[in-house]
């Protein structure tokens, strides 16, 4: 039986629509060894056992990253938004009406692994919405206007956000039709699912999965991906 016909049906929506300023270069298309960012990014969903298909939010030239990659599930392109909201708005609006739960992923997290994703849509399961994450390990300081050190800040009960982050649909969709509604801007499926009133549970994640942001980042993941191997 696949997971499929076994599970309720969980879909992956990858953003991958922002234009890389800061990194000087498109970041998704860059090489990471022998692989595109993108292209590793979405081979995970693709290879995990509780995703169904997958959406890529993403222009038309770089979904061309993709051309010739291996599946049988469903894999489709959406357009990206103003925001980063709004583009999973528009990966959502992809999805067929039997889809339950959906991840939704940083293209330039490309170091999941389609162990990390099942372990986040498991918990979504039992409590509705769930996001990978990892606790903050180095200590904090706050500071005044002119960057000078004002006090330390406790870490105790602070986490670093990741992704995927999984949610059941029609709480996603209601979350952020309120944010729209309110005229309201979140960076993650947490800040609206949280505003929404709803509760998100954390799962802590085993293995690095960080997000490409400048250069160096690129060398880091090809150190993880070499140690792995």
């Amino acid at each position: 039986m696949s997971n499929s016909e076994a599970s309720p049906r969980c879909a992956a929506v990858i953003v991958a629509s922002g234009s890389s300023l800061r990194m000087g270069f498109d970041k998704l298309s860059a090489v990471i060894d022998g692989v595109p960012v993108l292209v590793r990014t979405v081979r995970a969903f693709l290879e995990a056992a509780s995703i169904d298909r997958v959406v890529v939010v993403c222009p038309r030239d770089r979904w061309g990253l993709l051309d010739g990659i291996a599946t049988n599930k469903p894999l489709v392109r959406a357009d990206g938004g103003e925001r980063r909201q709004d583009s999973v708005m528009n990966g959502l609006a992809c999805l067929e009406s039997d889809v339950v739960r959906v991840a939704v992923h940083d293209g330039a997290r490309p170091l999941i692994s389609p162990g990390e994703i099942d372990r986040c849509v498991a918990m979504a399961a039992e409590c509705g919405a769930a996001a990978l994450a990892h606790r903050v390990a180095d200590t904090l300081q706050r500071v005044d206007e002119h960057g000078d050190c004002i006090g330390p800040v406790d870490r105790a009960d602070l986490w670093c956000m990741e992704t995927p982050q999984v949610v059941s649909l029609d709480l996603l969709r209601d979350a952020y039709r309120r944010v729209i509604d309110q005229a309201g801007c979140v960076t993650d499926e947490v800040s609206a699912v949280w505003q929404s009133g709803a509760t998100v549970r954390f799962v802590e994640s085993r293995e690095p999965n960080f997000k490409i942001t400048t250069p160096a980042d690129l060398a880091l993941a090809a150190g993880v991906l070499k140690i792995r191997s």
